[in-house]
């Protein structure tokens, strides 16, 4: 299995507001070096960078607009004499406004994210161009006939939608991913999302379009985050319809329930029978990650990789979330080795 990845993250801090408190959010630089020593410690296989940034490529997901307000946010916010450390929305379009772009810059950063739980500090642009990077590198290899493909990204991404951040993300690196392949001539991406969190953004990008099959397995979004998508009644639109799945499952899921969906997902991706498969893997299912109330251990790790492997596409991994700091990077790892058959 090939790893890609970039230290270009580890001065990315974010703020979020947290039950009426704002605090140094969980998706910490951390994150990516418990990842990368216990990945290492695997020996799945060869360590790359990624390839320059492809600013064209990510505008084919994202609106220019959005990836150019992204790039120049904080230094705009330092320009006009913020003393914060991170740019943060307080205002949101909400029901009945209007959707207009305002010329504020504090009304900007509402207007391009749907939740204050994500900032945009001094090196977020950065790190947010490494991740998307890493994403499309290793959709690079995995068209040219890698079986499969790990792209450690921080920051995540599967929560960024066409034009709004939030949910720690920036860059949607699954989706940027699934544009690459795309592009190499693919007929049909599918996306399996196996985070906590359902990945909005993700749906959003793909919501119209038949050619990148969508499919989430997630908390329901009745009682947890993102609230506003993820109900399984979403099903795509005009020619996306039918390519979209949502499994929503309550509080409290354990591994049979949890294994269940996923037969679920994979019964319904072989049916849209696409080239390739990108695996949106957070690991925030994990039972004692402190914001997510799913029951999976790290031997259940193991067998969604196993049963992974056993869609038989070309696959590529991609990060997303994990809080549960000192035992993401053995989770990530036990997906990774349960898939290549090394575990």
């Amino acid at each position: 299995m090939l790893i890609v990845r970039s230290d270009d993250d580890q001065d990315h801090h974010c703020l979020e507001l947290d039950s009426a408190e704002l605090i140094l959010s969980w998706e910490r630089p951390e994150r990516s070096r418990f990842v990368d020593i216990a990945t290492d410690a695997a020996g799945l296989g060869e360590v790359i960078p990624p390839l320059p940034f492809d600013r064209m490529l990510v505008e084919t997901v994202h609106e220019p607009a959005y990836v150019e307000f992204v790039e120049h946010a904080f230094s705009r916010w330092k320009d006009e004499g913020h003393a914060a450390s991170a740019a943060m929305g307080f205002g949101w379009p909400a029901r009945r406004m209007r959707n207009v772009r305002p010329d504020s810059l504090k009304a900007q950063l509402g207007y391009y994210s749907f939740a204050a739980d994500c900032s945009i500090a001094e090196h977020t642009w950065k790190a947010a161009m490494a991740s998307a990077a890493a994403a499309d590198t290793a959709a690079h290899h995995l068209a040219a006939g890698a079986r499969s493909v790990f792209a450690r990204c921080r920051p995540p991404g599967h929560h960024a939608t066409s034009d709004q951040f939030g949910g720690y993300c920036y860059l949607n690196n699954a989706a940027i991913a699934a544009q690459r392949l795309r592009s190499t001539g693919m007929n049909r991406v599918g996306i399996l999302d196996v985070d906590y969190h359902h990945g909005n953004g993700t749906q959003d990008i793909f919501y119209d379009r038949g050619d990148v099959a969508f499919c989430s397995i997630h908390a329901d979004p009745m009682v947890e985050f993102p609230y506003f998508l993820g109900h399984a009644d979403e099903t795509g639109r005009d020619q996306g319809l039918g390519t979209n799945l949502n499994l929503p499952l309550p509080h409290g899921t354990g591994a049979d329930t949890w294994f269940a969906a996923l037969k679920s997902a994979t019964d319904w991706l072989t049916g849209l029978a696409p080239d390739a498969l990108v695996v949106s893997l957070g690991v925030d299912t994990f039972m004692d990650d402190p914001i997510s109330q799913f029951r999976l251990v790290e031997e259940d790790f193991t067998e969604m990789g196993r049963r992974i492997a056993r869609f038989d596409r070309p696959t590529l991994f991609v990060m997303e979330g994990g809080y549960a700091t000192a035992q993401l990077g053995q989770n990530i790892a036990a997906v990774l080795t349960g898939f290549a058959g090394t575990s």
